[in-house]
């Protein structure tokens, strides 16, 4: 049988044991080549082959090893050994950030397929298609506890748009071909595709179908109607005070020329969530910056007073929202949404406009007019005049090292053109705020789960997808060394990305939030770091160690110079926090803001001088 339906709401489906063969896979009349007998290992390589894919990254074991004792026969594919199997779906989300194209990850059953949840997970969250392949026991010891079982569709049920149980050889191309459909339609995610060894060792006719891929009551694809688009029009025309919200999706949708046309022709200005931040230009004189828990004050001020909010393709999250009950409660809000169960999830919008963010933008382009809103955007110049956070330029110069300094000098050296990946952490933040980025989809971070250990396995991905782009990984000292062992891979590969450890001796952000809300209860927090520098020196790799402002540059454009991967130790100020900050659960503008004397004195965290040289 073919796929069962999922829901147009696009959540997790139950998964589909495939164990009969689809209709589209025995259709003469749609096949390109003729009948040929190949093991389930071969019809698997040779699918991916045709669904475009010439990258993946994986690591192998039993249940898995009939497929890559195949893979020889298939020199198109290029497999990266990675070092762990969380980086494969890391490396694998940063290739489709990077390239729009579907990322491909491969483990085996058991502990391979369980440590990729945190990947699908992140993927999930971010709405980032990528297919994960899994090697599953035989099928005649499924359920029997057999070594290395685990129900991998149902542990990863909740985390994925749907999966796959595959039991044969036969049923392998349509269960691929189904998966690569459900990843890329519609809101994009992760997809799981469990076969059982035994389907990858036995033999099947396989002829291949290129049909179009359809699923009975799937319906990705949504269109609003006339009369609301003509209401978006009217609610635009008579605003006041409006401001545009730039979530993900204008970047997953490719709409970031079209939201440039639109602020031109309507002089609104945007305001972006952490994932939008690459959908405006920063530089645009209607770039607000980012809104939410670490954005910009005036921002959120200003959607606290304004009178109509144009969502595109953001969820509303509690991260970007404070205290729901009293979010812009002025405001009017029209929310453009491909996923019809993010509409009113969170925040009760009085026009939903359910589909596809370019398409509606497109649709909407020939109607809205110029406004002259010299007022509302005076006023908005007068908030951001008030509360700006501290300029880089004010930041303390006392011979210490600030985040701010070392993120600032490295977009001013790098043109603001460099991918840019980071961790979670302050450094996460402290990005976003001083790397102005002017240019789509120059930012990869994790956003809706948070994944510390995500940046350095997606910058290896985003790598393979973008040969000729300059790449930077911007981490923390905690996240980067979860999965620091990727180092080597970049080695055996003969990749280069720049690596900025922003290392501060602490799991920055969790004592921040100790230090505002525990009492300054720094439990578990101070963190030990190796030798940077001799870490990089053991995988054959230069490393670099800077303690002043004045080192950065030189660093900088040194790292930039040199072939291969370079790790920089920037020993940035202990202490520093991330300002300004909403706390959890309060009003949106009820910020906490750094103090306006100096930056508080570190009260320096014996732990943080390991590894300093002799």
């Amino acid at each position: 049988m073919t796929a069962s339906p999922i829901s147009s709401k696009q959540i997790a489906a139950p998964a589909i044991v495939v164990n009969q063969p689809s209709a589209s896979a025995t259709a003469d009349s749609s096949a390109v080549e003729l009948t040929q007998v190949c093991t389930g290992s071969e019809i698997l390589w040779e699918t991916l082959i045709r669904e475009g894919v010439s990258v993946m990254f994986g690591y192998p074991g039993g249940a898995i090893m009939p497929a890559y004792d195949a893979l020889p026969k298939f020199p198109q594919l290029h497999h990266v050994l990675v070092r762990h199997e969380q980086g494969a779906a890391h490396a694998a989300e940063g290739y489709s950030r990077a390239s729009g194209k579907v990322g491909v990850a491969v483990a085996t059953s058991g502990p391979g397929a369980t440590n990729l949840t945190t990947g699908i997970a992140n993927a999930m969250l971010d709405s980032i298609p990528i297919v994960c392949i899994t090697g599953q026991v035989a099928s005649p010891l499924l359920g029997s506890d057999a070594f290395q079982e685990v129900d991998i569709t149902g542990v990863t049920l909740p985390i994925t748009k749907h999966n796959f149980l595959v039991t044969r050889p036969e049923d392998i191309m349509q269960a691929v071909r189904e998966a690569f459909y459900i990843a890329m339609s519609g809101r994009p995610g992760p997809v799981v595709v469990d076969i059982t060894k035994d389907a990858l060792q036995k033999s099947a006719n396989f002829k291949w179908d290129d049909t179009p891929v359809r699923l009975p009551g799937y319906r990705p694809e949504h269109k609003p109607l006339p009369t609301d688009l003509q209401r978006a029009v009217e609610m635009i025309h008579s605003a006041k005070k409006p401001i545009i919200f730039a979530g993900h999706g204008v970047l997953r949708a490719g709409a970031t020329g079209l939201l440039l046309e639109l602020v031109r022709k309507t002089d609104i200005p945007v305001a972006a969530t952490l994932l939008g931040l690459t959908g405006f230009p920063a530089s645009n004189p209607r770039a607000l910056g980012m809104m939410g828990m670490h954005g910009e004050a005036w921002v959120n001020k200003a959607i606290q007073e304004s009178d109509l909010i144009v969502a595109l393709g953001m969820r509303f999250d509690d991260r970007v929202t404070g205290n729901l009950k009293t979010y812009a409660q002025k405001a009017k809000k029209i929310h453009v949404e491909l996923d019809p169960a993010e509409v009113n999830k969170l925040v009760h919008v009085d026009l939903p406009l359910i589909g596809d963010v370019r398409e509606i933008l497109q649709m909407l382009l020939p109607f809205v007019e110029y406004r002259d809103r010299t007022d509302w955007l005076t006023h908005i110049d007068t908030l951001r005049g008030k509360s700006a956070v501290i300029d880089i330029k004010h930041m303390p110069d006392n011979g210490k090292l600030f985040a701010a300094h070392v993120i600032h000098d490295l977009w001013r050296l790098t043109e603001g053109k460099a991918i840019v990946v980071t961790d979670v952490g302050q450094h996460q933040m402290w990005e976003a705020q001083y790397y102005r980025h002017d240019f789509p989809n120059k930012l990869i971070t994790s956003g809706g789960l948070g994944t510390m250990g995500f940046a350095l396995p997606a910058a290896m991905g985003a790598r393979f997808a973008c040969p000729d782009e300059e790449i930077w990984v911007i981490a923390g000292d905690g996240g980067f060394q979860m999965t620091q062992a990727e180092l080597q891979t970049l080695v055996q590969e003969g990749k280069k990305v720049n690596i900025a450890i922003i290392n501060n001796g602490y799991l920055g952000m969790v004592r921040q939030w100790q230090q505002f809300f525990y009492g300054g209860r720094y439990v578990a927090t101070p963190m030990s770091s190796p030798d940077y520098v001799k870490l990089a020196d053991a995988h054959g790799l230069v490393g670099l160690r800077v303690t002043k402002r004045s080192e950065v540059a030189d660093a900088v454009r040194r790292a930039r110079e040199l072939p291969g991967t370079v790790i920089i130790d920037f020993r940035v100020e202990q202490l520093d926090s991330v300002y300004p900050m909403v706390p959890a659960g309060a009003d949106l503008d009820a910020m906490i803001r750094r103090p306006e004397a100096v930056v508080e004195e570190a009260e320096h965290n014996p732990i943080y001088e390991t590894g300093k040289d002799d």
